[in-house]
């Protein structure tokens, strides 16, 4: 990430959606953003969270929800490494079009949870000193409601009007890094979990 790029606090950030989310919507979560959401109150019945070994793969987890719950919105939250390791799924998400997906991608230039090295799509990790554009990249994948966040307050006042577009829909946010951050624990046992998850998808 840029010096002089603005960047939001990922846990003040991820509160906006935790707080305009819809009681039958789901929210895949990974990495960084599981961590965060998991200490940040209990749990939703309908949120899902991919860990301990989840990179790249919230969205693609997403992606199988919204297709096979199409009335219910699906938000997955993936980190910027995170979706350097799957930049093929923005293509496969777009080729199925699921009108209910909203992919965020919480960008702050780093590996955070492996000691905060520079990702290749920062300024800071290419020779270039130029950051990738997610949002262009998802724009040529054929994204046509694309989002890009750097103000708080803009977020809080437009995240309604994200949620409600008609998707798929991808969104950056640009966020600091946690420092001194670690990996996610799991909230406990995997197939208990996958189980009051599907329970919660059948419910209504």
């Amino acid at each position: 990430m840029t010096a002089a790029r603005a960047a939001m606090p990922l846990r003040e950030t991820l509160a906006v959606l935790r707080a305009a989310r819809a009681d039958g919507d789901v929210v895949v979560t990974s990495m960084g953003t599981a961590r965060e959401w998991m200490a940040m109150g209990p749990l939703h019945a309908r949120d899902f969270v991919f860990v301990p070994s989840s990179m790249g793969q919230a969205p693609s987890l997403a992606l199988g929800l919204a297709l096979a719950q199409p009335a219910r919105r699906v938000v997955a939250c993936s980190g910027d490494g995170s979706m350097l390791m799957s930049l093929g799924v923005l293509a496969t998400i777009t080729a199925e079009a699921p009108a209910n997906l909203v992919l965020l991608v919480f960008d702050n230039g780093v590996y955070e949870v492996t000691g905060a090295q520079p990702t290749p799509g920062s300024a800071l990790g290419r020779r270039d000193a130029r950051d990738v554009d997610f949002a262009a990249m998802a724009r040529a994948c054929g994204f046509g409601a694309v989002y890009r966040f750097s103000d708080l307050d803009e977020w809080r006042a437009r995240v309604g009007e994200v949620l409600s577009a008609t998707g798929p829909t991808f969104v950056v946010l640009d966020v600091a890094p946690v420092p001194g951050a670690v990996g996610p624990r799991s909230p406990g046992p995997t197939p208990e979990r996958a189980r009051r998850f599907m329970e919660a998808l059948r419910a209504g």
